[in-house]
């Protein structure tokens, strides 16, 4: 098994995650998302992937893009730990959850997006920033709200699930971009408990062998 990954992609923080919470090994594959002008955009890669993105989870001939795809495979095929609840509706609310990250807050203020603001559309560093943080706040105060039955430690119930996976490399990036956080007292501790435990510290960026 393989995943073609970059450290500070979110996406592929994502799936680091899951793998480490379910304890399998992955081959990881560095792909760079700048350097050489990206080289998601090879030819190499786009054999691999022709959405030209990371992640990528591939198994002998099987290739599988977009992290949540990924995870919910890997928790049907390794049912040990599982990542989604049991019950049909917490498993619900726990898609919902990890939809709202990676549907409406990821997408708008990925890589490629701010390149494009900067490059394409020529804006400033302020106004990129001003860009990101207003996407990141309007996603936050919706998942502050769906956390008024979080214990704290985790999005939901007492173990980490794919909600958690998608949260905290979320809150990982609004911190590099500098957001405030202080509104948002529930994704702070969950944010602070998860990331005592080894599966959220051994796939930080920082702690990938391709972080520079």
């Amino acid at each position: 098994m393989k995943l073609y990954t970059y450290f500070r992609s979110s996406a592929a923080y994502r799936v680091r995650i899951a793998l480490n919470l379910k304890g399998l090994e992955a081959e990881q594959v560095p792909v760079h998302l700048v350097n050489n002008g990206g080289e998601q955009h090879s030819e190499t890669y786009r054999q691999v992937n022709p959405s030209e993105l990371v992640p990528t989870l591939t198994e002998g001939d099987f290739a599988l893009g977009q992290s949540l795809s990924i995870i919910e495979y890997l928790d049907e095929k390794y049912t040990d730990t599982a990542l989604l609840p049991q019950d049909l509706q917490q498993r619900a609310q726990v898609r919902a959850f990890s939809l709202s990250i990676a549907c409406d807050i990821h997408p708008v203020n990925n890589l490629r997006v701010l390149q494009y603001l900067a490059g394409t559309l020529q804006v400033t560093d302020e106004q990129k920033n001003a860009w990101y943080k207003h996407w990141v706040e309007v996603g936050f105060n919706t998942l502050e709200a769906l956390l008024t039955q979080s214990n704290g430690q985790y999005c939901f119930g007492e173990q980490a699930t794919l909600a958690d996976c998608c949260l905290i490399p979320q809150v990982y990036n609004a911190l590099r971009f500098n957001v405030d956080l202080s509104a948002y007292p529930k994704i702070q501790s969950i944010y602070a408990h998860c990331n005592t435990l080894k599966a959220f510290q051994q796939a930080a960026p920082e702690a990938q062998p391709e972080a520079v």
